[in-house]
């Protein structure tokens, strides 16, 4: 599914701060100056209301701008708004490729330069760590790029029929979220899905659109292996046989794979033969690995793989060390420590990725990782995997972060842990315990998972003091 928000929500309220009940209204329009960005890279200015300079959020903004803001939201301590006119624009200003980016909610940031987005998410991660965990890296990593467009691997469509004034045909609708709402946009292509996809956006909204089974129809995942192209199709209610057939017919004809999903879960429908399985390559440690459609994975394999050879290489784990790696999906890090390691035990709350990891390391012939489901919100440091202590840890936490997990790993004085993370605020949140518990923060830096988004990925290492 793709990882982007729609509304994205301001900073956090003081108790007792209430949202007016109507913007402000002494000045609808004002222009104003960009100074910086925020941490949700909108722009920063201040503005006169009421006597007084008004903190503005501004999406659609860049620092340095001169614009004209059409304000969206006024509260006690700031207002929101957008720039709906660039007087004076940055030099990191870029026209849109994408021809939805107007209404689209995906790709929030694709006006300005990827190079500047790397930068400014480089600086949220510093800025973070200094805010929350008094930090800074002794070492700031070079980003990992790559493509900044056709990389992404996974994707939810939104399926809806919008009603038609004098009684005609409800429209379907195919795409994704609008900015700052629960409508969708209907698509004819996605920039940053891989071309070939794309290209199939109008023949696949034909195609539902056909089938009389249509409304019953809620969602399409899609899901893009190296090695082919699954498609699920989420129905409310069983389709016909004639429906059934123009999906097949449909998947067929461009040598996809085909899912039909109800609420009992997802069956595979074509081909016959063959697991429930797609596959990508981590060439770096001559892996592949398995996953089902709809699985968890990193949706950009580039970075990922990047990504991958970089942890490996800050852990540094030696044929004699025993290395533990939480939340360890199905072996996206696990199977190529274990390539380093003598031994890598990978834990995993859902036990169904740990299932998956399990084959993965057999598909490798790989026999010396250990697989687990725990709840790793609870002290698993008794556990009987858990005996003898680990050399070295890795971790990639949800946005929520690991501070119970981290609390807990301090008592196995590991000599080095890589922290993967997806939320800079939570890591930094972390960092500070680790800190507490005698690591330092040797080196940190970003990794462009997500470009022309507001999403921000991070690695960190600490070591022991």
């Amino acid at each position: 599914m793709i990882k982007k928000p729609g509304r994205r929500p301001g900073p956090p309220r003081k108790p007792g701060s209430a949202r007016s009940q109507s913007p402000q209204r002494t000045t609808r329009s004002p222009v104003v100056q960009i100074d910086k960005l925020s941490h949700e890279v909108r722009g920063i200015a201040r503005y006169p209301v009421g006597g007084k300079n008004k903190t503005l959020f501004v999406d659609n903004a860049l620092p340095g701008e001169e614009v004209k803001v059409k304000i969206t939201a006024s509260r006690a301590r700031f207002d929101e708004g957008i720039a709906n006119e660039i007087i004076q624009p940055s030099a990191d200003r870029r026209t849109p490729p994408c021809p939805h980016f107007e209404h689209c909610g995906g790709c929030a940031i694709q006006y300005m330069d990827p190079a500047a987005q790397i930068a400014a998410k480089q600086q949220i991660l510093l800025d973070q760590l200094q805010r929350f965990a008094h930090a800074t890296p002794e070492q700031v990593l070079p980003p990992l790029t790559g493509d900044n467009f056709g990389y992404r691997r996974r994707a939810r469509l939104g399926v809806r029929f919008v009603k038609q004034a004098g009684g005609r045909k409800p429209q379907l609708v195919l795409g994704f979220r609008e900015k700052r709402s629960n409508n969708l946009v209907d698509i004819s292509e996605c920039r940053v899905l891989p071309a070939d996809f794309s290209a199939q956006i109008p023949a696949l909204h034909q195609l539902i659109d056909s089938c009389t089974g249509r409304k019953q129809i809620s969602h399409i995942e899609v899901a893009i292996g190296d090695d082919a192209t699954a498609l699920v199709v989420r129905h409310l209610q069983p389709l016909s046989e004639e429906d059934r057939q123009r999906l097949l017919d449909y998947v067929k004809a461009r040598d996809y794979h085909l899912y039909l999903q109800d609420d009992s879960g997802a069956s595979k429908i074509w081909p016959e033969q063959g697991a429930e399985r797609l596959a990508y390559a981590l060439a770096d440690f001559g892996l592949t690995l398995q996953f089902h459609p709809q699985d968890f994975i990193q949706v950009n394999f580039d970075i990922n793989r990047q990504m991958v050879s970089r942890a490996i290489e800050l852990l540094a784990p030696q044929p004699d060390e025993r290395v533990l790696d939480l939340f360890c999906g199905l072996g996206n890090f696990t199977l190529p420590l274990a390539t380093r390691a003598a031994e890598v035990v990978g834990v995993e709350g859902a036990k169904v990725l740990t299932e998956r990891g399990r084959e993965n390391a057999a598909h490798n012939n790989l026999d010396n990782i250990h697989f687990q489901a725990a709840d790793l919100t609870a002290d698993f440091t008794r556990s009987p995997w858990a005996r003898g202590g680990f050399d070295k840890i890795l971790l990639d936490p949800p946005r929520t972060g690991a501070l119970e997990v981290v609390r807990n790993i301090a008592t196995f004085g590991a000599r080095r842990i890589v922290y993967v993370s997806c939320n800079p605020a939570t890591l930094a949140r972390d960092t500070a315990e680790l800190i507490q518990h005698g690591y330092r923060l040797s080196k940190a830096g970003v990794m462009d998972m997500f470009p022309h988004t507001t999403h921000v990925e991070s690695i960190a290492l600490f070591e022991k003091t």
